[in-house]
């Protein structure tokens, strides 16, 4: 199936877990992949496995929280690669805490990340896409909409990138442009076996169990679903899908409501 075949896709924070599922998966698609994380060398490794499946794909170092470091990248996309046709923000990073263990800090460095990191992204995708028409898929979170215990900061900034999600829908219809985004409960990436080490040393698979109970389906995401449903949402067969957002939560949004 060669779903995307020609397209020009930007992934950001393509170097591990849900965004490099994405940019294999858009590579299976035909696309030609654009990987841009600030992890050059794992950003590297997801271009060869990309190659590997005969597509074409280069890898950008970005910090998105610089507005003029995605500036560079998208033009140096733009000159290897071609005027991109599909963005999707990645990117992200998390913490927890509530409020009261929030820092200035903490907000800060998760606000530069995931919410201004998306608006870099857009803002320099957008004019390359307006009249020729484009695709945004924004990666929000089940914790947009409902109340995650500790999450406050993350939080925070996946309620931004929805409402980001449906101000740019709403501005760019008729300039051809779809914005859309993916609400994912908890999934298996790097982060979660990162912070079961960190927070539950020894009893890592007992908590791992735990945490995948919360989802009442009985388990946790994989990378490579949410990367189909993106495949989706940015192809050709989602032309009349713009300004929504997918739950892809093993029924954790509605049937724990």
């Amino acid at each position: 199936m060669r779903e995307i075949e020609r397209k020009i896709a930007i992934v950001t924070g393509g170097s591990s877990g849900i965004g490099r599922a994405i940019a294999l998966r858009f590579g299976e698609g035909g696309a030609r992949v654009a990987v841009l994380d600030i992890a050059a060398p794992a950003a590297e490794d997801t271009v060869r496995r990309i190659e590997a499946c005969g597509a074409a794909a280069i890898a950008v170092p970005c910090d998105v929280s610089r507005q003029a470091d995605v500036e560079r990248a998208f033009q140096a996309v733009g000159q290897r690669l071609g005027t991109p046709d599909i963005l999707v923000n990645s990117a992200g990073i998390a913490h927890v805490g509530n409020v009261e263990q929030t820092s200035e800090e903490d907000l800060d460095r998760l606000y530069a990340v995931n919410v201004k990191g998306v608006f870099n992204c857009m803002k320099a995708a957008v004019p390359a896409m307006k009249g020729r028409g484009g695709v945004i898929l924004n990666i929000a979170s089940v914790a947009s909409t409902v109340g995650i215990p500790d999450r406050f900061a993350y939080s925070m900034t996946k309620g931004a990138v929805l409402t980001m999600t449906y101000s740019v829908a709403r501005d760019y219809v008729a300039q051809g442009i779809r914005c859309n985004a993916i609400a994912p409960g908890r999934v298996h990436t790097p982060f979660v076996d990162g912070f079961l080490a960190k927070n539950y040393p020894g009893r890592e698979r007992e908590m791992f169990d735990e945490l995948s109970r919360t989802q009442p389906i009985g388990r946790m995401g994989q990378p490579e679903e949410i990367a189909q449903l993106a495949l989706f949402l940015c192809s050709d067969a989602a032309a009349f899908i713009t300004g929504s957002n997918y739950a892809i939560d093993g029924g954790f949004v509605t049937l724990k409501m």
